[in-house]
């Protein structure tokens, strides 16, 4: 058997790294020049790299690992789907039972008429997924022309051609040739950077009523869908005015536009409801799903599709479709993924327990000098780095250079904490305990404090005019 063990020295594991293999949304040679972190192994909220550190990851590797590392549960799973069917596809009128088993809990999960699946190999798939969908709806309802899909700059949608046009994030349509025909991009509901003078909730309807403008501006008979995640993960953890999405969804009713919630990161418990959608309160026509669908163990994604547009997309050919769609190894796995959650009550734990106990701390993190707001919900939270509080000021170094080096003092005190600009954002695994959130709070203030003092050291307390 071939194996590289995790006992080799930790630059000759950086050499092969730097020589063989490519890195998403890296710099290749700058990370070449300084080597790769090394994962070894981990368990519960922890990390161990190569180096022997234990690492309090407070990212959930990628918003991803709700029910936390280490579940012997879902290895035996998933050898057991193995040997007893390693994979078979789902087209060609075939089926097997870990898909429809799966389908089934999806469907008694998802609120309202949410009742129908079709698989998906990651979130990005399922994102390019809705957009043939949508377009396939409205085409078989004989209104062809309603293809144009409306989102949100600094949205993250996915990193793929259709999925990366959806999101709007500016680096990511620099490169490639996107974003894709038929996407149409509105400003973010992001009241601390852009607010201006305005009231939240001033704000948060100004926000919400651009995509009313722009359907006017486009052609209502034109316009096909709404998508936007409930809350911003990638873009900042995001968290809008309480006007937004009442206003959002009044909207999407009038004009007859289909909503799609990206539940990729909010859903599976992240915001103390099964879907982040029921947290803001409001329902959609279809939902994006991936991530904490199978806690990261196995690459699985999928739409889940209301009554509606299941009876409609049903009556037709849909000529779409992945080699992996209902993989059923990953199936399995996200199935017992979900019998976790509902055994232990990890919902439950996120809603009552430990997201108001982080919550509390999190929002107090706003007493130290560097730091302007603090948003979280249940467990995803981000917080705004300023020279100035009052004015909400941007520090006048490049955007990101106060985050990075806030990131990287985090990584020095064992801590993974994510930057996104000049703001922090953490995702933690859901099972995290009240003592390891109390840890996850102290090493931010510390290496917000080591952070500040190397800001000020180098000239960078600035505000920029």
């Amino acid at each position: 058997m071939t194996q590289i063990t995790n006992h080799m020295p930790t630059a000759e594991l950086q050499a092969l790294d730097a020589a063989h293999h490519m890195h998403p949304f890296t710099t290749q040679d700058e990370l070449a020049g300084r080597g790769a972190r090394v994962i070894t192994r981990a368990e519960g909220v922890w990390i161990h790299d190569s180096e022997g550190n234990k690492i309090l990851d407070a990212m959930a590797g990628l918003w991803c690992v709700n029910v936390g590392y280490g579940r012997d549960r879902m290895a035996d799973v998933a050898a057991r789907q193995m040997r007893e069917l390693p994979y078979y596809n789902t087209f060609f009128m075939t089926t097997h039972v870990p898909a429809i088993a799966l389908a089934q809990k999806l469907a008694e999960l998802a609120p309202g008429d949410l009742n129908h699946v079709f698989f998906a190999g990651s979130g990005s798939e399922a994102n390019d997924t809705n957009i043939r969908m949508v377009r396939t709806y409205w085409a078989e309802l004989g209104q062809p022309e309603r293809s144009v899909i409306i989102s949100r700059k600094n949205a993250y949608h996915g990193s793929s051609m259709g999925s990366g046009s959806l999101g709007g994030m500016a680096p990511m349509h620099a490169q490639g040739g996107l974003p894709i025909p038929g996407i149409h991009h509105i400003d973010q509901p992001n009241w601390w950077a852009e607010g201006g003078s305005t009231s939240p909730e001033e704000f948060g309807l100004e926000r919400a009523r651009q995509l009313e403008k722009a359907i006017q501006q486009i052609g209502p008979d034109k316009v096909a869908a709404f998508i936007a995640e409930p809350v911003q993960g990638a873009g900042g953890v995001i968290v809008p005015p309480d006007s937004y999405w009442p206003e959002i969804r009044r909207i999407c009713d009038e004009y007859g536009i289909l909503l799609i919630a990206d539940e990729v990161i909010c859903g599976f418990g992240r915001t103390g409801n099964w879907f982040g959608s029921q947290t803001v309160g409001w329902q959609p026509d279809i939902m994006t799903i991936a991530k904490g669908l199978s806690s990261g163990y196995q690459p699985i994604g999928g739409s889940i599709v209301s009554d509606a547009v299941a009876e409609v997309i049903g009556k037709c050919e849909f000529n779409h479709g992945y080699t992996y769609s209902a993989h059923p190894v990953a199936a399995a796995v996200a199935l017992e993924n979900l019998t976790i959650m509902e055994e232990e009550n990890i919902v439950e734990h996120v809603r009552d327990v430990i997201g108001p106990h982080l919550g509390a701390k999190w929002e107090a993190l706003t007493e130290h000098p560097m730091v302007g707001e603090a948003k979280i919900v249940g467990m995803m939270g981000s917080i705004a780095l300023t020279p100035h509080k009052d004015s909400r000021a941007r520090f006048a170094a490049d955007p990101g250079t106060v985050g990075y080096i806030t990131r990287e003092r985090c990584f020095a005190n064992n801590l993974v904490m994510r930057h996104v600009g000049d703001r922090m954002i953490i995702s933690p695994p859901l099972v995290m305990q009240p003592d390891e959130a109390d840890m996850l709070i102290e090493r931010a203030w510390k290496s917000l404090d080591e952070a500040m003092a190397q800001v000020k050291e180098q000239g960078l307390w600035v505000a920029a005019s």
